[in-house]
C-alpha cells in the first residue's frame, strides 16, 4: 500500500512541541560539559598562588602559564568550527571533552613552568573545540520561544563549575596540595564522556544540510521528540541564501558582516574583564592580607552572582530584543566592577560587589552565547559561533597575561579592577552597534520559507 508523502519543516515541528524528555537530557548533558570547561578554567586562578610559592616564580612569569590555555581555547575554536560544520557536532564534541579531561589530568604531572605551559595549551585545544557545540546542540534543538532560556541555564554550568572549583580549591589545597585540584578537574570531563557517546544525538539540521539518508534523520528526530512519522516522511528545514559554499566566507557576506565584527569585539571586551577578574583577584585578595581560603570563597561570588545573571538574560531575551538585553547587562556590569575596586580588598562589602558584578558581566556573556547561534545559517553555524569564542579568547589571553605584567608594575587591587569598568562599557557598545546592521543575520536565520520544497 502507497502511503502520501508527508514533508515536514524540522524548525517548525521542533517549535510546535513541548520539550521532551531526551531534548532536556542534551540540555542537561551540555550543561555538565560547560561545568567541566567552568572547572578547568577557574582553577588554575585559584592555585596559582600555591604554584607560585611551590616553585618560587614571579607573578609575571607565571602569567605566561595563565595565558597558555586561552591560546589553545582559540585554535581548538577555529578548528573546530569548520570541523563541526563537515563531520557534525557530535563527533566534534565528543573528541573535544576527551581531550581536555586527559589534558588536565596529565597536567597535574607538571614539574615546572614549561610542562605547565605546554600541557595548558594542549588542554585548551579541547576546550576551544567543547564550547561552541554544546551551544549549537543545544539551540538546533529546542523551540524558538525558549531557546535563549535554555542557552544561557546550560551555561549556568560554567558559573557552577568555577565556582564549585573555587569552594573545593579552598578545601583541597590546605590538605592535599594544588596538584589535587588539577586531577579533580580531569576527572569530571572524563566521566561525562561515556554518557555522551550513548546519548547525545547528531543535530538533524546537520545532518538534512550534509544530505545524509532521509531515514536516519527521520529515526533521530523520533527518538529525540517522543513522536512517530507515517512512513515516506520527509524532512526539511528552509535556509536563508547564501553566496559562498565556504562557512568562513558567509560570516563576511553581506547581512553577516558587521553582525560578525560586533560579536568579536564584544566577545573579546567581555572575556577580558572576566578572565582577569577570576585569574588574578584571588592573588590580588592574598596579597591584601587574606587567607588562601578567604580569597577563592571571595571570588566565587562572581561566578556565583553569574548564574542568577544567566537566567535573567535568557529569561528577558525570550521575551524582549536580544542586543538591548546584553548591551544593558554589560554596562550594569562596568558599574560593579567599578564599585569592586573603589570598595578595595578589606570592604566588608566585596562580596557583596563581587556578586553582583558577576551577575551582570556574566549574565551578559552567558546571552551573548545564546544569541550567536541564530545569527548564522546551519551550513555556517559551528563556524560563525566557534570563531566569535575563538576571536573573543584573545580578550582572554590578554586578561591572563596583562594581569601578572600590571601586578608587577605596581597597580594596586582597587587601580587594577577599577580600570576594568572602561573594557565593559565597550562591550556594551560592541554589541549595540550590530543593530546598524541593515539586514540582520538573525532575521534571515529565523525566517522559514512557507513555501513546499521538492
Amino acid at each position: 500500500m502507497n502511503h502520501p508523502q508527508q514533508a515536514v519543516d524540522v524548525k517548525s515541528f521542533i517549535d510546535g512541541r513541548s520539550l521532551s524528555a531526551k531534548q532536556v537530557l542534551i540540555v542537561v548533558l551540555c550543561f555538565f560539559i560547560v561545568a567541566a570547561d567552568g572547572i578547568d578554567v577557574a582553577m588554575m586562578g585559584f592555585i596559582a598562588p600555591s604554584i607560585v610559592h611551590d616553585w618560587q616564580l614571579a607573578k609575571s612569569t607565571f602569567g605566561v602559564v595563565m595565558s597558555a590555555a586561552p591560546l589553545g581555547l582559540v585554535l581548538g575554536a577555529l578548528i573546530a568550527g569548520p570541523s563541526s560544520d563537515r563531520l557534525g557536532r557530535k563527533a566534534v564534541l565528543v573528541v573535544s571533552v576527551l581531550l581536555f579531561g586527559i589534558g588536565s589530568i596529565v597536567t597535574a604531572l607538571s614539574q615546572d613552568v614549561t610542562q605547565m605551559m605546554v600541557l595548558r595549551f594542549l588542554t585548551g585545544i579541547g576546550l576551544g573545540a567543547a564550547m561552541p557545540n554544546t551551544t549549537i546542540l543545544v539551540a538546533e534543538y529546542v523551540p524558538q520561544r525558549r531557546r535563549s532560556l535554555l542557552i544561557t541555564t546550560m551555561f549556568i554550568g560554567f558559573g557552577v563549575g568555577s565556582a564549585l572549583v573555587g569552594f573545593a580549591a579552598g578545601w583541597l589545597v590546605p590538605r592535599y596540595g594544588w596538584r589535587s585540584v588539577v586531577i579533580f578537574g580531569g576527572i569530571v570531563p572524563l566521566a561525562l564522556v561515556p554518557f555522551l557517546i550513548v546519548a547525545l544525538p547528531e543535530s538533524v539540521r546537520f545532518m538534512l544540510v550534509r544530505n545524509r539518508p532521509m531515514e536516519q534523520i527521520v529515526a533521530t528526530l523520533q527518538r529525540v521528540c517522543h513522536c512517530t512519522f507515517a512512513p515516506g516522511t520527509r524532512l526539511f528545514a528552509p535556509e536563508p541564501a547564501v553566496s559562498h559554499a565556504r562557512p568562513a566566507a558567509i560570516l563576511f557576506e553581506q547581512g553577516y558582516r558587521v553582525t560578525t565584527v560586533s560579536l568579536w569585539v564584544t566577545y573579546f571586551m567581555g572575556l577580558l574583564v572576566i578572565y582577569l577578574i577570576t585569574g588574578w583577584l584571588p592573588m590580588l585578595i592574598k596579597d591584601a592580607g587574606m587567607s588562601i581560603e578567604q580569597a577563592a570563597n571571595i571570588t566565587a561570588m562572581f561566578q556565583t552572582g553569574g548564574i542568577a545573571g544567566a537566567i535573567l538574560a535568557g529569561w528577558a531575551m525570550d521575551r524582549l530584543r536580544p542586543v538591548p538585553v546584553i548591551a544593558a547587562a554589560y554596562i550594569g556590569g562596568a558599574l560593579c566592577v567599578y564599585a569592586v575596586g573603589s570598595a578595595g580588598a578589606q570592604s566588608t562589602s566585596l562580596s557583596l560587589w563581587m556578586f553582583a558584578a558577576g551577575f551582570f558581566m556574566n549574565g551578559a556573556q552567558t546571552g551573548l552565547n545564546a544569541f550567536a547561534p541564530v545569527c548564522y545559517p546551519t551550513v555556517a553555524r559551528a563556524t560563525g559561533v566557534s570563531w566569535m569564542l575563538a576571536f573573543g579568547r584573545f580578550g582572554s589571553i590578554v586578561g591572563s597575561a596583562s594581569g601578572g605584567l600590571l601586578i608587577g608594575l605596581g597597580y594596586n587591587f582597587g587601580a587594577l579592577v577599577g580600570m576594568l569598568a572602561v573594557p565593559a562599557v565597550l562591550a556594551g557598545l560592541a554589541i549595540t552597534a550590530s543593530l546598524l546592521s541593515r539586514n540582520s543575520a538573525r532575521d534571515q536565520v529565523d525566517t522559514t520559507s512557507t513555501a513546499e520544497q521538492t
